[in-house]
């Protein structure tokens, strides 16, 4: 199972798009493009492609006013008030991919223009796009549904460039997601995705390029680049993208190309060791003569520093009995605003915390108060403490008191 990849709720008869990989047991479905939600893998299955041909599932039509990154929500269900649009004038024919390729690399244009179009193209608000970039490494979000953008390495250069994808945030410094070459005039699947209205949190997306080209005469340095979105730039920036033909929030990796290394620099090696002295050619006949008596002094015995003393580990300290998991209590002064995904992440690791040290410290017994929501964290307590060997039974916790939000774990 891998990014991108549509999926169906085994539990029910949803289907969503994988936008990220949270663990070995753990991912993230969007679901109808709405909302992302945890599931573990063993409750999905992914959907083949060939499944939409045979039972004739085409993509879906958005109705009148809904466009990207607009009205996403509106509804798709009541196709029968759709008003029935008339067949109009013919439209101009859209030139293939390879026509486009064709007029971009003869006029520098990114996207050719349709045949007997003229002037710019307007956008959705009526104003012209900006021209399309000619040459160059692109950053690229395209709308994979009105909420949901793919995040896309483009390469419209002539050389192939070998890159890595991290992610940076502020719970963590970089995680590496991706790395893979990219032949010239082409294009990656999306490396990850992005969702609209997780727009303030969005990470700061990291990649590292290396430039270089088979039987080339130049080796080139490595460029990184961190890019982080602000809202004051991020929707100013939608133009036509080179090679993918769409449109899509576009920024540029190489605004600096990275710089060729100058041969010399490359023919610089290592400064040789300095030799050691050799040793004088002969046998030293007095000390052959002691060593042989038995009268040679003895050699020095190596000291061997002592060990420093290990620092004592710091005192394990008892869980309370009743341990709450909800995000006010785990975090009474948090005014950050968290994903569903990073919330559920936090409980799991505060549940794994507590329950370590209850056992460490000899507890019989141990209540989890999880709450009802929608079930998955609860779900995912009871998986791991049934595959927990320390643990001798758990129950619903005293349904007159919480009802079925708390979960007793007694404990060898």
């Amino acid at each position: 199972m891998n990014v991108g990849d549509r999926v169906r709720l085994l539990t029910g008869t949803e289907e969503g798009i994988v936008t990220r990989l949270l663990d070995s047991e753990l991912v993230e479905v969007a679901i109808d493009n709405d909302f992302t939600i945890p599931v573990l893998r063993r409750e999905v299955v992914v959907v083949a492609q060939e499944e939409g041909k045979n039972f004739d599932r085409a993509a879906i039509d958005y109705g009148p006013g809904q466009t990207p990154g607009r009205n996403a929500n509106a509804s798709k269900k009541d196709k029968s008030k759709h008003t029935v649009h008339t067949p109009g004038p013919a439209k101009p024919a859209q030139p293939s991919l390879q026509e486009a390729l064709a007029a971009a690399a003869s006029s520098g244009a990114g996207i050719a223009k349709p045949a007997g179009s003229s002037g710019p193209v307007a956008s959705s608000g009526g104003n012209a796009k900006q021209p399309a970039a000619a040459k160059g490494l692109f950053l690229a979000l395209v709308h994979q549904s009105p909420e949901l953008l793919g995040v896309t390495l483009i390469n419209n250069t002539e050389a192939d460039v070998l890159y890595t994808y991290g992610e940076e945030t502020s719970a963590r410094p970089y995680r590496a997601l991706a790395a893979d070459k990219l032949g010239p005039k082409a294009s990656t699947k999306p490396l990850s995705f992005l969702h609209l209205k997780d727009f303030e949190t969005w990470p700061a997306v990291v990649f590292q390029l290396l430039p270089t080209r088979p039987n080339g005469d130049a080796a080139y340095e490595l460029l990184t680049k961190r890019q982080a979105f602000k809202a004051s730039t991020f929707y100013s920036s939608q133009r036509p993208a080179p090679v993918i033909g769409k449109d899509a929030y576009l920024f540029q990796l190489d605004e600096k190309a990275a710089a060729a290394i100058a041969p010399e620099k490359l023919a610089q090696e290592a400064p040789a060791p300095t030799p050691e002295p050799a040793k004088p050619v002969g046998v030293d006949a007095a000390a052959l003569k002691a060593q042989l008596s038995g009268d040679a002094p003895a050699k020095p015995v190596a000291v061997v520093a002592a060990a420093a003393p290990a620092k004592p580990a710091a005192p394990v300290v008892a869980p309370p009995h009743e341990f709450d998991l909800h995000l006010e209590a785990l975090r009474p002064d948090n005014k950050e605003e968290l994903s569903n995904t990073a919330i559920l992440r936090l409980q799991l690791d505060a549940f794994e915390d507590a329950l370590t040290r209850a056992l460490a410290t000899n507890m019989h017994e141990i209540v989890f108060i999880h709450g009802l929501g929608s079930g998955t964290l609860r779900k995912e307590i009871h998986r791991q403490l049934s595959r927990n060997k320390d643990i001798k039974f758990f129950e619903d916790a005293q349904k007159g008191k919480f009802g079925f939000g708390a979960t007793l774990v007694r404990l060898k």
